[in-house]
């Protein structure tokens, strides 16, 4: 079983979205967290989708859900105070149907462009060797820096940067975070940094560079680009 957890718990301070989280943005008639689900929805080999909502939009959620026809989506939970907690609730929630070797997406609720073939690709590889976090090779030089001062320079052909979705078993999965959680950690950034600290193998997938994270007022116009250009491939098949 396949099932992908989606986080759409932040608050979208960064978007300076005001009163409304940048997953509940509208772009061309659907909010982000719609253009996000859909990929999922919709890939033959997901079975399954949980969300992690912000409590108090969890209403408005549901409604989008109904419109939308995500008829994949098995729940809706609240986020905890932080992302690892708010994974940790998603998880204890797909335990409640799912066998422990199932496979488990987790993915950016605000990461609209994740293609079939990543999704694929991803399924593929957590299957074959227990892990799959999505990444993209670095194009610019990485610094390391002390008072203002360069200290060192990364060979950036081996500096990759990782982004979703993050693919895991769900009983070694949730087992790690129950590691965390009894150990007071609550400091880790994302579910590959916890699988690692935990002693676990990862493996990467390659992912293109138009799976981007729309945090940013300016991330709203490559998202525009991005989907006027998906828009004309469909229409003119290219």
């Amino acid at each position: 079983m396949t099932t992908a957890l989606i986080f759409a718990g932040g608050s979208g301070t960064r978007m300076n979205s005001r009163a409304r989280p940048k997953q509940f943005l509208q772009f061309y008639g659907k909010e982000l967290i719609i253009h996000t689900l859909e990929n999922f929805q919709s890939h033959p080999e997901v079975d399954a989708i949980v969300i992690v909502c912000i409590a108090d939009w969890i209403p408005y959620l549901r409604r989008l859900l109904e419109k939308f026809e995500m008829s994949k989506v098995r729940s809706v939970v609240p986020g905890g105070k932080t992302g690892q907690e708010s994974i940790y609730n998603g998880l204890c929630t797909i335990k409640e149907f799912a066998p422990d070797d199932s496979a488990v997406l987790v993915h950016d609720g605000v990461r609209p462009f994740v293609s079939e073939q990543l999704i694929s690709d991803c399924i593929a590889c957590v299957k074959k060797s227990g892990s799959a976090v999505t990444v993209t090779p670095a194009v610019e030089t990485i610094v390391m820096q002390e008072g203002g001062k360069i200290t060192s320079i990364t060979d950036r052909s081996k500096c990759f940067h990782a982004k979703a979705p993050q693919c895991f078993l769900l009983g070694e999965l949730l087992s790690a975070h129950e590691k965390a959680l009894a150990e007071g950690r609550t400091d880790m950034i994302d579910s590959a940094s916890l699988m690692k600290f935990y002693g676990h193998e990862l493996y990467t997938v390659a992912g293109g560079f138009d799976n981007i994270k729309i945090t940013t007022p300016a991330d709203f116009y490559t998202f525009k680009a991005l989907y006027e250009v998906r828009e004309q491939q469909q229409i003119f098949g290219l």
